[in-house]
This record gives structure tokens, C-alpha cells and sequence, in this order.
């Protein structure tokens, strides 16, 4: 046997070292997460990331909390975990801490109430935010990253679906979303003032009930004509004055209403189309969500040299235009009724006075109603609608990964047989053991 000489163990001790000292510079250096949570709940979403890339300078966060807190424990090391994941992304995020108690006058000069507040600032902007969290946090970036505040102006007054309205066909939940991203939302009705304001950023228009005067299609053709931006929400029936505003916009509505056979194997109600087929615009740029859209109507974009337009979702391509009544026993009629794939949602766009004109017309207002803004990408759909109406494209809907539910639901014959096998029969199992075990070593 070949014993080894002393240069030969030398040698190997100094490789070792070396090795050593890579791997501590390479984990300097390098920094490799797993997150097996579920849905990757602990880590951000792809588009708290691109949001992080775009913004082209640097975030402050100051933390208001103390270093220990009687209900919480430890809220500084809450915060800096969870600033953390931020910072891997964005460098330039920075973190700093201030003590209420120890320095009272300044949390009360930042308007801080809450211990562990935080003070976001971006380019001389700021913003508090009580919650933590990633819905919150890259919500809050959004609303700094914007250039100006933009203004929404919701038509009412024939009944329309209102942004802060709490009923099941109301907009209220999709309005505190815009609100919480930096949209400042508010009602116009022309009884109040004859004219739109000139810095409305965004005029929406959601499923007047009752017909329009003559001189409001007028204010609104002539908000259109010096190149106000839209969004038109449409649902099935009588446009109720509107024809004039289709017509100046090289849009037809078609009557009937689009059945999905899709849906309906996924146990949806007659009448929800299901919109899978996305055109090659910035609303639906890397969009691969699927849109739940209940009773909505065909939309047709004539040939108009005036403005540029494409279509943006395309609904029940195995489904058709059902021009009879809705059942569930409905089945396509070729001569009355017009194949899938259907077209649900139009984008046009022009150039006035050296500005691009935006507008988007949606055959469909229940999809972002209180009762179906959850299904699908119905929520982020919207949000794009209105980032890129409003001039903001490069701003992206964030949504909080959600939790599968691990919720273990068990019956009550489960949990029967659970009490007899846990609380009865092992126990008397093992009493029955050492009796036998017992009554086997006397014999001995």
C-alpha cells in the first residue's frame, strides 16, 4: 500500500482551501431561492418584477416601527424580510428605519399613525401604506410611477353601471381597484355641467338604461371629435341614442346573443361565452388569461380610413351568435344564427392634433360587474383596458397569488370513522397487546 507523502497531503489541503474560499466569493455573489410554496406565494409575480425593471430610478422606503411590538413581535424584521424580496429585483430599493416613539415628531411631521407604516417615495412623489403585502406595496409603486393623476369620468344618468355602486351589476369593486393604481374616479352628468372637461383622461360609458337626449350625443360626439379617449361598455339590446356614436366610430352591433358550448361544459350558465382568442395589441401583450363574458354581443369593425382598429378577444370559437331565445337546450341554427369564433372587444385609435385618440368598445358591461369581475382575467383585462386608454401601457395589472385552498373538508361519516379508529379501536388494540404480551411472559 502506497502511503501518501507529506507534499502530496500539502497539496490537497491548499486545493481545499482554495475551493473553499470560491465557493464563500460565489455565495457572495450569487443568491439561489426555492419557493415550494403553494402557487409560489412567497415569492413575486411576474408582473411585481417587470414593474420593478421599468421604474428607472430609485424607491425609498421608510419604515416607521419600533423594534419590538407587544402584539406583532419583531415588525422590523417582518418588514426588512419582506422589502427584501424587492430589493433582489431593484437594487436601488432602499430601506431605512425610524422609531415613533423615539422620534415622535417626525412620524406625526410623515402623517404616520400605525406602527410599522410605510413612506414609499419615487421621484418626489410619496405614498403611505399600511398594509404589507404585494397586492399593496407594487399598487402603490404603480400610483408613484404614474406621470400625472388620471382623470375617469363615469357618464350618469340613464342608468348606467356605477363605478362605486355596491349592487351585483354595479362597477364597484373594479372602481376601487382603479382607484387603489391611481385612477381618480368620479360621475358626470350633463345635467350638471354641458361640457366634458378637457383633462378628463378617460370618459367610460357603461350601459345606459334609458335613451340619451340629442344634445348630449352631441357633447359626446363633440368630445370625441377633438380626440377624447373612450371606453365603451355595450350590452345586449337597444344602444338607446348611442347609433350616432357606433356610426362615428365605423362599429356594428349585431343583434343576438353568443352562446359558448365551451362554457357550458365547464358548467357555466347559458348565454357566459368564454373569450380565448386574443388579437396582437398592447391590452393583451403576454395576456394568456381566460375572460369570462356573460351575455355579451358580436362586435363588427367596418372599414374606416379614419381610424386604426383591431380587434382585441375573440369568445366561443366552437359557439356562434344566438339570434332566438337562451336555453339550455339552444343549438346553432345555420340559417339564422353566425358562427364562432366572435368578435367581443374592439380597440381604435387615431392621431389628433399630434396626439393618438384611444378608444375601446366592449359588447359586454357584465364582466367587470361586482358579480363576475372574479372569473378568469376579468380584473386584469380591465385594468390593461384603462392603463392603455389612459396613456399607461407600460403599467401592468398586479394580482395577489392566491393560496390553493388546503382546506380539509371532511363528512360526518369520515369524521365517525375517524373517532372509532383513533379514540376506540387503537386504544383497545393496544390495551389488548399488553395483555397478551402480559399474559405471554408469566406462561414462561
Amino acid at each position: 500500500m502506497v502511503k501518501q507523502g507529506r507534499p502530496q497531503r500539502g497539496m490537497v489541503r491548499i486545493l481545499l482551501g482554495i475551493l473553499m474560499v470560491l465557493l464563500g466569493v460565489w455565495a457572495l455573489e450569487y443568491r439561489m431561492q426555492w419557493d415550494i410554496t403553494q402557487n409560489g406565494r412567497n415569492s413575486l409575480s411576474q408582473a411585481s418584477v417587470d414593474l420593478l425593471q421599468k421604474l428607472d430610478g430609485p424607491v425609498q422606503v421608510t419604515a416607521y416601527a419600533t423594534a419590538q411590538d407587544p402584539q406583532l413581535g419583531d415588525v422590523r424584521g417582518m418588514i426588512r424580510n419582506f422589502i427584501a424580496v424587492y430589493q433582489r429585483i431593484k437594487p436601488d430599493l432602499t430601506l431605512d428605519f425610524i422609531d415613533p416613539a423615539e422620534q415622535p415628531q417626525l412620524a406625526h411631521e410623515a402623517g404616520v399613525k400605525l406602527n410599522g407604516e410605510l413612506v414609499v417615495r419615487y421621484h418626489q412623489r410619496s405614498a403611505r401604506l399600511t398594509a404589507i403585502n404585494e397586492q399593496a406595496f407594487t399598487n402603490t409603486l404603480l400610483r408613484l410611477a404614474r406621470t400625472h393623476e388620471k382623470r375617469l369620468l363615469a357618464l350618469s344618468g340613464h342608468g348606467e353601471r356605477k363605478l362605486d355602486g355596491i349592487a351585483q351589476r354595479d362597477l364597484g369593486d373594479f372602481g376601487s381597484r382603479l382607484e387603489a393604481i391611481g385612477f381618480n374616479s368620479e360621475a358626470f352628468n350633463f345635467a350638471d355641467e354641458a361640457d366634458i372637461p378637457r383633462d378628463t383622461s378617460v370618459l367610460l360609458i357603461a350601459s345606459p338604461q334609458i335613451d340619451l337626449l340629442e344634445g348630449e350625443i352631441d357633447q359626446l360626439l363633440d368630445y370625441l371629435a377633438r380626440g377624447g379617449n373612450l371606453l365603451w361598455l355595450a350590452d345586449v339590446g337597444a344602444l338607446h341614442g348611442l347609433l350616432p356614436l357606433a356610426e362615428r366610430l365605423g362599429i356594428v352591433f349585431t343583434p343576438g346573443v353568443i352562446v359558448d358550448p365551451q362554457a357550458k361544459r365547464l358548467r357555466a350558465p347559458p348565454g357566459f361565452a368564454l373569450g380565448t382568442l386574443y388579437g396582437r395589441h398592447a391590452v393583451t401583450e403576454n395576456f394568456d388569461y381566460l375572460t369570462v363574458f356573460p351575455f355579451a354581443r358580436q362586435l363588427i369593425l367596418e372599414h374606416n380610413r379614419e381610424w386604426f382598429g383591431s380587434v382585441l378577444v375573440e369568445a366561443a370559437p366552437q359557439g356562434w351568435v344566438e339570434t332566438g331565445e337562451i336555453s339550455d337546450e339552444v343549438s346553432f341554427d345555420a340559417d339564422s344564427d353566425v358562427a364562432g369564433p366572435v368578435s367581443v372587444a374592439v380597440a381604435l385609435s387615431r392621431i389628433v392634433d399630434d396626439r393618438e385618440q384611444r378608444v375601446i368598445v366592449v359588447g359586454n358591461g357584465h364582466f367587470l360587474a361586482n358579480s363576475h369581475l372574479g372569473n378568469g382575467g376579468n380584473l386584469d383585462f380591465g385594468i390593461n383596458m384603462l392603463n392603455w386608454l389612459a396613456g399607461d401601457e407600460a403599467l401592468i395589472a398586479i394580482q395577489p397569488s392566491a393560496t390553493v385552498d388546503s382546506r380539509l373538508v371532511l363528512s360526518e361519516w369520515a369524521l365517525t370513522v375517524m373517532v372509532g379508529v383513533f379514540l376506540v379501536a387503537l386504544p383497545l388494540a393496544f390495551l389488548a397487546s399488553g395483555i397478551l404480551v402480559g399474559w405471554y411472559r408469566k406462561r414462561r
